[in-house]
C-alpha cells in the first residue's frame, strides 16, 4: 500500500494525519447518516427480469444511435437469444445497452442497460498505519486499451446492431500487497498492466486469425495466467527484462532479479469495461463488488488452509504449519503471489480469474488489501463505501461526469476510498492498508425534499 503507480499517482504525504484526524470525527455521523435518498439516472423498467437460459456465458450489445436505446429479451429460440430495440425517454442520455448473461455456473440473468464510453469513477487510498514502512502499491489505468467485443460475447449478434462496433474502452486498476520489502509490490505497479496489454495484443491477433477456440472465461483465464507468469519469471531474474528506469533507454535489458528471494506480493487486479468485470486475484488481497444490497467477493483469498490450497501444497512436498496463523513452512501466510522464489514451487504466480456480467445494480467495486479485510467484512465495507459515496453526493452535487475529465479521480469514490483506510485504522489494523474504490454508477440524481 503504497503510492499511486506512475500511470496516475497519489501523493501521500504528511495530510495524511490531518486527514486520519477529520475522518476519525466524522465515523458516527457517517455510520447514523440516514437523510440521503439516491436515485440512478437509468428508469425503471421490466428490464430487471431474471430469466433462465444455458450455462454459456454470453452478452449482447448494443451500439450508440441518434436517440437512447435498450434491448429487451424476448426468449430463446433454438439456443439463441431473441431480442428487440425499444426506445427510451429522451431524458436520459445512455450511449447503448447492454444485455448480459451469466457468470460461471450460473443460469440466471439480470437484463440491464449501460453506457457503451463507460468512464470509471475512482478513488484510491494507501496508508502505512502501523507498519514501519510502506510495503503496498496501487494502480489505476483508466482508458487501458480497447478490447475487441468478441472477446466478452463471443459471435452472438442482436439484429439492429452496428456491425461496425468491434471494440470497448477498458479500465484497469490494481492493488499489491508486498511483504519482505516494496521491491516486488512496486515492480507489479509499473509492469503488470503492461505485461497484460501484451498478452491480449496477441489474443487479438489470433482472434483476427480465427484461430482460438476457447471459450470466453478460459480465454481471460489463459491471458491473465500468462501476464502473472510473465511478471512473476521477471522478478526472479528467469527472463531478461527492460530497465529503462536505469539509464532512460529503453532498449537496455537485465536479466538480474528484481528484489531478493524472499521477496514478494499479492496481487488483486480489475478489467472493467461497460459490459463486465474481469478480476483476476493471486494471493489475499480481495476484490468485492456491491450488487444491490449484496457483497459478492469476486476473488477467493489465497490461504495455506483452504481445502485446495492445502491439498496441492501437499502434494508438491510442501508443509502448512500452524504459527500465528497457518503458514506454509511457518513463514508465509498465503498460498499463491508473484515473488518469493525460496518457496518455490509450493508458491505459485498462478491466479484465479472471474468473469462477471455487470448488472444494473451494481453499485461499487472494492479492491483492497488485507490490512482492510482483517478488520472488515465485506458487507461493511461495501455499505461504508456506498453510503461515503453518496453523503459526498448529497453535500456536493449528484453528478460527477461533469466535474472530472478523463482518467481523473472521482472526489465522491475518493472519500469512500479515504474513508475505508482511515476507518481500517480506528478498528484495530496492524497492517498496511490500499483500497481502490469504483463508482459503477455512471450518475447519480437525487431527491430533493419540497417544503411544505
Amino acid at each position: 500500500m503504497e503510492e499511486m503507480p506512475s500511470a496516475v499517482s497519489v501523493t501521500l504525504g504528511n495530510h495524511v494525519d490531518f486527514t486520519r484526524m477529520k475522518l476519525f470525527t466524522e465515523t458516527a455521523s457517517l455510520l447514523s447518516e440516514k437523510n440521503i435518498n439516491g436515485d440512478i439516472m437509468i428508469p425503471e423498467t421490466d428490464a430487471d427480469e431474471i430469466i433462465s437460459v444455458g450455462d454459456e456465458q454470453q452478452i449482447e450489445i448494443n451500439t450508440s444511435v441518434s436517440v437512447p436505446i435498450a434491448v429487451a429479451i424476448e426468449g430463446i429460440d433454438n439456443g439463441q437469444i431473441v431480442a428487440k430495440v425499444i426506445s427510451l425517454e429522451a431524458e436520459h442520455t445512455l450511449k447503448a445497452s447492454v444485455v448480459t448473461i451469466g457468470e460461471k455456473n450460473q443460469t440466471k440473468v439480470l437484463r440491464s442497460v449501460f453506457e457503451l464510453e463507460y468512464l470509471p469513477l475512482w478513488g484510491s487510498h494507501s496508508v502505512c498505519g502501523k507498519r514501519p514502512e510502506m510495503e503496498d502499491a496501487v494502480v489505476a489505468v483508466p482508458q487501458f486499451m480497447q478490447v475487441p467485443i468478441k472477446m466478452f460475447v463471443a459471435d452472438h449478434v442482436i439484429d439492429r446492431v452496428n456491425p461496425n462496433l468491434s471494440d470497448l474502452t477498458a479500465h484497469f486498476f490494481g492493488v499489491y500487497d508486498g511483504h519482505g520489502g516494496s521491491q516486488v509490490a512496486n515492480y507489479c505497479r509499473d509492469r503488470l498492466h503492461s505485461a497484460l496489454e501484451e498478452e491480449l495484443k496477441i489474443t487479438k491477433q489470433e482472434l483476427v486469425k480465427g484461430t482460438i477456440n476457447d471459450s470466453l472465461q478460459i480465454g481471460w483465464e489463459k491471458a491473465f495466467t500468462k501476464c502473472f507468469q510473465k511478471v512473476d519469471d521477471e522478478v526472479g531474474g528467469n527472463v531478461s527484462r527492460n530497465i529503462p528506469e536505469v539509464s532512460g533507454d529503453p532498449s537496455d535489458i537485465t536479466s538480474e532479479p528484481v528484489a531478493p528471494e524472499t521477496v514478494g506480493s499479492t496481487a488483486v487486479v480489475a478489467l472493467i469495461c461497460s459490459s463486465h468485470i474481469i478480476i483476476a486475484n493471486c494471493g489475499d488481497s480481495r476484490a468485492v463488488l456491491y450488487r444491490g444490497k449484496e457483497a459478492m467477493a469476486l476473488s477467493n483469498d489465497h490461504k495455506p488452509n483452504r481445502e485446495d490450497e492445502y491439498a496441492r501444497i501437499e502434494a508438491a512436498g510442501g508443509k502448512v504449519i500452524q504459527w500465528q496463523g497457518h503458514r506454509v513452512f511457518g513463514v508465509l501466510a498465503m498460498s499463491r503471489s508473484i515473488g518469493d522464489r525460496y518457496l518455490k514451487p509450493w508458491i505459485i504466480p498462478e491466479p484465479e480469474v472471474t468473469f462477471t456480467a455487470r448488472a444494473r445494480e451494481d453499485e461499487c467495486l472494492i479492491l483492497a488489501s488485507d490490512g482492510l479485510w482483517d478488520v472488515m467484512s465485506n458487507e461493511e465495507a461495501c455499505e461504508v463505501a456506498r453510503k461515503r459515496i453518496l453523503i459526498w453526493h448529497k453535500k456536493n452535487g449528484g453528478n460527477t461526469l461533469e466535474r472530472v475529465g478523463p482518467g481523473a479521480e472521482d472526489p465522491a469514490a475518493q472519500a469512500a476510498a479515504d474513508y475505508l483506510a482511515m476507518l481500517a485504522i480506528q478498528k484495530g489494523s496492524n497492517d498496511n492498508i490500499s483500497v481502490i474504490v469504483v463508482d459503477l454508477k455512471a450518475q447519480r440524481r437525487f431527491k430533493t425534499k419540497s417544503s411544505s
